[in-house]
């Protein structure tokens, strides 16, 4: 199982950039008021890449046995909450719901600073909270 490690990393690492990218890009369409966030392809392919970013992250954590609410896998309790942290922001920033453009900002943009703390705990494997 080892041996399939480099190649999930790798799709992992895609997964993650183009989570990241779309963001971006359905935020600037919510700004812009773009008919592009009402396409079907818009609302369904971010699902299917974040299930195949969940597939490789719950591989991945089996191939290295690193696992949250575990000591060595404290950095990933970090990793963990800081993504449902994100997520919760990302969904407030693209909403459907009104709201404010000043509100829809400050979610992306902290969900953008919770986005660089998960990649630099992934990067580095070590936690800034100490949440075991």
């Amino acid at each position: 199982m080892a041996s399939w490690y480099p190649l999930i990393k790798d799709v992992h690492l895609i997964t993650v950039a183009f989570t990241l990218s779309f963001f971006l890009l359905r935020f600037y369409w919510v700004i812009a008021g773009s008919a592009m966030l009402h396409r079907r392809w818009v609302r369904s392919v971010p699902h299917i890449n974040d299930s195949v970013l969940l597939l490789s992250g719950v591989l991945l954590m089996v191939i290295t046995h690193f696992y949250p609410f575990s000591v060595q896998g404290s950095w990933l309790t970090e990793k963990l909450l800081g993504v449902i942290i994100y997520i919760a922001l990302g969904s407030m920033a693209l909403s459907r719901r009104p709201r404010k453009m000043g509100t829809r900002w400050i979610a992306t943009l902290t969900a953008l600073i919770i986005a660089l703390i998960v990649i630099k705990l992934a990067i580095t494997k070590m936690p800034i909270l100490g949440i075991v």
